[in-house]
Parts: C-alpha cells; sequence; structure tokens
C-alpha cells in the first residue's frame, strides 16, 4: 500500500501509551474508558472528508488474563465485558457485545473496570485473553464510521495487584508500540 492509499490514524488513551508514536502520524488520546474511546473517536473521524482510505489504528496497553501472555498481541476480536448481554438479548435486542476486528485468534475484553481482583480476572479469562479500557469502544465507533480498524496491545502486567505498577510498566509498552507502528506505517507507505 502506498501512502495515497492507505492513511493511519493512530487512538491511545493516553499520553504515555502513545510516548512513541511516530510524528508524522495523526494521533488522538481519548482518555481512560469506553465512553472517552468512542466520543474522541467519533469526533476525530467526523473531521476527515474522505474516510475511504482511512484506517484506525487503536494502540494501547493491556493486562493478561491467561497465564504466559506477554508482548505485542493483535486481536481477531474484541469484547464489551461491561453490558449485560444476555439480559439485552433477552429483550429482542442484540447489544453487538462482541466485534470481528482481524484475523488474530486472541479475545480482547473492553470496560471501564481497571482489572485488579482475581475473581474478575477469572471470570474474563473464561471469555478473553487480554483486557483493556477502550479497545471495544474505538472499534465500535470506527465501525459506525466505516473504517477498517486494527487493535495493537502490548501486555503491560497480568491485570492483577501488580497492575496498579502500570505507571512504572507503561514506558516499556509505550516503546514496542512505537516500533510497531513505524513498521506498520513504514509497510503503509
Amino acid at each position: 500500500m502506498s501512502r495515497t492509499e492507505a492513511r493511519i490514524l493512530v487512538v491511545a488513551a493516553t499520553t504515555a501509551e502513545a510516548r512513541y508514536v511516530p510524528a508524522d502520524l495523526p494521533l488522538v488520546i481519548t482518555g481512560l474508558g469506553k465512553t472517552a474511546a468512542a466520543a474522541l473517536t467519533a469526533r476525530a473521524l467526523a473531521q476527515y472528508d474522505d474516510l475511504s482510505r482511512l484506517v484506525v489504528v487503536n494502540v494501547g496497553t493491556a493486562g493478561a488474563l491467561r497465564s504466559g501472555l506477554s508482548g505485542l498481541h493483535e486481536p481477531g476480536e474484541v469484547l464489551n465485558h461491561d453490558v449485560n448481554a444476555e439480559a439485552i438479548r433477552a429483550l429482542g435486542i442484540d447489544p453487538q457485545e462482541r466485534l470481528v476486528v482481524g484475523p488474530g485468534e486472541l479475545t480482547l475484553a473492553t470496560g471501564d473496570v481497571f482489572v485488579t481482583d482475581p475473581v474478575l480476572r477469572a471470570r474474563l479469562a473464561e471469555r478473553a485473553h487480554l483486557v483493556d479500557m477502550e479497545g471495544y469502544a474505538v472499534a465500535w465507533t470506527a465501525a459506525q464510521f466505516g473504517v477498517p480498524v486494527r487493535l495493537v496491545k502490548h501486555v503491560s502486567d497480568n491485570a492483577d495487584e501488580a497492575a496498579m505498577d502500570w505507571p512504572a510498566l507503561v514506558d516499556a509498552s509505550a516503546r514496542e508500540l512505537g516500533r510497531w507502528l513505524a513498521e506498520f506505517s513504514a509497510a503503509a507507505g
């Protein structure tokens, strides 16, 4: 793909996660959580006159819900874990709690809870591999605009009590995310 064929919009929750995003890429910092991520992603997408060649790339940290997961991942599916999907479905409404975002085999669970509780972690691990606070909202918003999305997450912690050390861990993740974006941008251009 040449630069005339693809444009990249990078979306991250925090400046710490986006510290190493290449300077030539447009960047949106949303803040934490699904509401902020959806609103600011929508605002950014609404500013484009032509979305036909745009791809949204959501980069950020994630907690590993299962043992042995580390490094960089591109989930193929994202799950809104905050919604009571079964109750909503019983009302005859599709809650769209799962979105396919790519060919990857891992599932990312997104919710407004910073996961440190072992009971919640175990419950989420039954349905997902990773957990974050924005991926689903960015993916859902991009889909509403008809724009492809890629979720690129770097494991910063194990979604347990050690996750409270996130401020000390985020820089290592941000470096890896920046490297991935530089390679992706070069391949797209």
